[in-house]
């Protein structure tokens, strides 16, 4: 049985960031950024048709500088966020500003500029987190040792509160996560080798992981269909696996990986799947259904079933020659999945047929 070929596009310039267009669910679109320090630096819609295979994109103009981080709106696929930096005066400045894509019957294709999410008063902006929550209009903007929380509602954008990680220890937040559980009510965020949940009501600390990796700790995911558990990946080439209610050992530990694990994502629909993305130049296809929502399905009545007999590595995909940056799961088709690596190169790859196939006859056995 045959899988479907690779389908791989080139973008104009080096690049390091990547999502899905989370409020479009009838699409396969993804959004990237670029990086040049000479020329002018373009947002990427990319639209992936999986009927005919056919991959197209629209460029839009990113005037303020290299996108560090994009981030796409789950209640409005127009929406979304840029991290950017920019010299000026001989110094670094990295911001976040939400923008809209202009509408699809324009003849423009310059993007708007809904608000700048000025974080200067606190420091650098890393990352910018969307609410789960479709009626929130809340976001997150993850600051040097901050988490800020926006109300994003109104005409200009205003911080709600503020959480201010351990300042004595002077450790930076690099990476972070907004729960999907527990109300939508706690971040996890990852500072250096450690991980810490975070309960935004009362702006204190819910869980900590110290030393989750050997070394940086470079992303982080909760499992969508799981309460307690996440994943995270680090410059030790590993990804673990968490159970927030005892963080004292992880759960599950891959080592497939040769360099740093840069990227970490659950399937949304079926959280088996596990995707990661390196500096080894490849993306990795894993299976850990012993963890998972589905580990004790319908098929647990069969005497002989171990759900770890099928954990491993599904597929390793090799068709990037740089870093991978980040891999991503397609938000309408659930089996599809987008990479992107340094050089600018676009890689949007499926779950290999056989899996699809026990999947969906362990759904009709359940059914």
């Amino acid at each position: 049985m045959e899988d479907e070929m690779a389908t791989i596009y080139g973008l104009e310039y080096q690049c390091r960031c990547l999502t899905p267009q989370l409020g479009e669910t009838d699409l396969v679109n993804f959004m990237a950024g670029t990086q040049n320090l000479k020329r002018e630096n373009q947002v990427y819609l990319i639209n992936y048709d999986d009927i005919n295979n056919i991959l197209t994109t629209k460029s839009y103009p990113h005037k303020l500088g290299e996108i560090w981080h994009i981030a796409a709106c789950s209640w409005d696929k127009t929406l979304f966020s840029t991290v950017f930096s920019k010299t000026q005066k001989g110094k670094k400045k990295v911001n976040a500003v939400l923008w809209k894509l202009p509408n699809e019957e324009s003849n423009h294709n310059s993007l708007i500029q809904l608000s700048d999410l000025n974080t200067s008063e606190y420091g650098d902006a890393c990352q910018v987190m969307f609410s789960p929550d479709s009626y929130d209009n809340e976001v997150i903007t993850l600051v040097d040792s901050r988490i800020l929380y926006w109300d994003i509602g109104s005409a200009e954008s205003r911080i709600k509160s503020s959480i201010s990680i351990d300042q004595k220890l002077q450790k930076t937040i690099t990476s972070g996560k907004w729960c999907p559980h527990q109300n939508h009510a706690q971040v996890c965020t990852a500072s250096e080798t450690s991980l810490k949940g975070w309960d935004l009501r009362t702006k204190m600390s819910c869980f900590t992981i110290e030393n989750a990796h050997e070394h940086h700790v470079r992303d982080l995911d909760y499992n969508p269909n799981k309460q307690y558990y996440l994943a995270s990946s680090g410059d030790d080439c590993k990804v673990k696996f968490w159970d927030i209610r005892n963080t004292k050992k992880e759960v599950k530990v891959l080592s497939d990986h040769s360099h740093w694990v840069w990227s970490v994502r659950f399937n949304h629909l079926h959280d088996q799947f596990i995707l990661s993305a390196s500096s080894d130049s490849r993306v990795i296809l894993s299976n850990t259904m012993s963890i998972s929502s589905e580990a004790f399905g319908a098929l647990i009545e069969e005497k002989e079933y171990n759900p770890t007999h099928h954990d491993g590595v599904i597929k390793i995909f090799d068709e990037h020659e740089e870093s991978v940056y980040a891999a991503e799961w397609s938000s309408a088709v659930s089996c599809i999945f987008a990479s992107i690596s340094y050089d600018g190169r676009v890689v949007i790859n499926r779950i290999p047929r056989s899996e699809r196939f026990k999947v969906y006859f362990e759904d009709l056995i359940e059914d």
